[in-house]
């Protein structure tokens, strides 16, 4: 009995014993599957950018009163479009008037005197010629007279100038072509020169047929934008519709309180799509000038201490320190002394990947 249960026990531990051979050797070898690798190089990153942006009348004018007078007629009434040089109202000023008349005659008294006394001054010139008969004072004293008239002429004319220059501002015209986009005054009104922060303007004149889109740029991205790069912009009135300009002026400086720099694009309003104060939402592309480094996300990771990415060197794992630049959900830009063209990097970075460990690189 003991026998059997020996052999029993011997057969038990042979059939386990061969149990385990077999399945050790059913075990596949274990093989460590290479990290994939990418080459570094530079190239340009696109980084879209939505700002607002108003458009505003390329040119606009408040009119004020130059003088004071009483409104006559008016030629004129809210979105009028006008020409420039266009009569767009009279004022009326009797005491003006009168001052012009009175200028006017002054002078015509100051043109008498002066043919009075140049002519007496010719005469005796003419006398003197005949040695005795005019005393060299009384012809000094006939050259000053008619110098002294010849300057109350010429105080008179410019007087008279200065009237009719007056006179002229009781008739106000459009400075360019525009549209009347604003009127504060009517028939009979008072008006005379004022403040302009003071009080409203007469007339507000616009133009229309052509407008400057304005946008504020954030400073951080002023190094990406130069004159006549295209934009384009909608507007909420006209959904679905998209609008293209190019820059045509940049500010050159930076708002010290904003921390922005204004671009202004022209923008041709023929049919006067567009409106002056509508609002727009300008997408703008910003493209670096300079190639630089470009990766994708997943290859850069960082810990508490460092920002970094991982290079493949002699079949081996590196830490390199690198900062990080412009970003988009793809992609990223990285600068560091230790990256060159032609680096191989690991695709998918991780910091349990210690300096110094061997790794396989698949490009």
């Amino acid at each position: 009995m003991k026998l059997f249960q020996i052999l029993s026990i011997s057969s038990v531990c042979w059939l386990i014993a061969s149990c385990s051979n077999n399945n050790q050797k059913a075990s596949p070898v274990q093989v460590t599957p290479a990290a994939k690798a990418f080459v570094l190089q530079k190239g340009s990153l696109a980084i879209s950018m939505s700002l607002p942006g108003q458009l505003q009348p390329f040119q606009g004018v408040d009119i004020y009163a130059k003088v004071s007078g009483f409104v006559k007629t008016m030629t004129v009434d809210v979105g009028t479009q006008v020409h420039q040089g266009q009569l767009l109202m009279t004022l009326e000023a009797p005491e003006m008037t009168a001052a012009l008349k009175q200028a006017e005659e002054d002078l015509h008294n100051k043109e008498a005197v002066y043919r009075g006394s140049k002519s007496n001054y010719d005469r005796l010139l003419k006398t003197s010629q005949i040695p005795g008969t005019i005393s060299p004072n009384d012809l000094d004293l006939a050259h000053a007279r008619m110098s002294a008239d010849s300057s109350a002429l010429l105080a008179a004319r410019s007087a008279y100038q200065l009237s009719a220059d007056l006179k002229g501002y009781l008739e106000v015209r459009a400075p360019f072509d525009g549209v009347i986009s604003a009127r504060n005054v009517y028939t009979g009104a008072y008006v005379a020169p004022s403040d302009k922060n003071a009080d409203k303007p007469m007339l507000t004149l616009e133009q229309h047929n052509k407008l400057r889109l304005v946008v504020n740029i954030p400073e951080t991205a002023t190094n990406y934008f130069a004159d006549k790069d295209t934009i384009h912009f909608t507007v909420q009135t006209l959904p679905g519709k998209q609008f293209v300009a190019s820059i045509s002026r940049m500010a050159g400086s930076v708002d010290e309180k904003l921390r922005v720099e204004q671009i202004q694009m022209d923008i041709d309003n023929q049919g006067n799509i567009l409106l002056p104060g509508m609002f727009a939402q300008v997408n703008l592309s910003l493209v670096n000038k300079q190639k630089t480094y470009i990766i994708p996300q997943s290859a850069v990771t960082e810990n508490s201490k460092r920002v970094f990415v991982i290079q493949v060197t002699d079949g081996k794992a590196h830490w390199i320190d690198v900062q990080k630049g412009r970003e988009n959900p793809d992609s990223l830009e990285v600068y560091g002394a230790g990256l060159k063209d032609g680096t191989v990097l690991l695709l998918n970075a991780s910091d349990e990947l210690k300096n110094g460990t061997e790794v396989k690189a698949a490009l």
